[in-house]
């Protein structure tokens, strides 16, 4: 029989993936209590990293229904648990594994489907959900832009023709 505090280490555990639109499975092996405090920076508020047992965490997620991280729980294990921008979270990761040799990025698993390290990297590839939205956002203006552009060139064509017709039928005074 489990311990209370295993068991509400479980719950927060399975809280947690429910939560995060995403996860990524890291070994930490190495790393320095400086250099993982660096890295729980580089990753933001809106991302919880955590050390977390193996045997709980597998339990934790079997009952949030993840099957991401069945045979890669072994060694010493932490996860990043993503509530916010997967992109910045994944971008922010393979950084610091670039920098830090000794963390090492297993697995993860994002909106219900499992990643390998690839996938974590083509993630990390992707452009910002702001710099997507500012793409998607210029794309729907530019149609409306140039519509204002067009309008805007007629009406001056028109007030061009009316001044110039005005003028010819002015009289002129002498």
């Amino acid at each position: 029989m489990a311990t209370p505090s295993k068991t509400a280490a479980i719950e927060e555990i399975t809280a947690d993936f429910n939560e995060a639109t995403a996860a990524v499975l890291t070994e930490y092996r190495g790393l320095t209590v400086a250099q993982l405090k660096d890295l729980r920076r580089s990753l933001g508020q809106e991302t919880k990293y955590a050390v977390v047992k193996n045997t709980l965490t597998a339990i934790a997620a079997k009952n949030a229904g993840i099957d991401a991280f069945d045979e890669q729980l072994s060694g010493p294990t932490a996860i990043a648990f993503v509530k916010g921008d997967a992109v910045a979270a994944a971008k922010s990761l393979t950084e610091f594994a670039k920098t830090n040799d000794k963390l090492v990025i297993k697995t993860g698993w994002f909106e219900g489907k499992a990643l390998d390290q690839s996938g974590i990297a083509a993630l990390a590839a992707l452009e910002s959900r702001e710099t997507q939205l500012a793409r998607v956002a210029a794309v729907l203006q530019a149609p409306a832009s140039a519509a204002a552009r067009v309008v805007d060139a007629l009406r001056a064509k028109l007030e061009e023709d009316n001044g110039g017709a005005a003028a010819e039928e002015a009289p002129a005074e002498a």
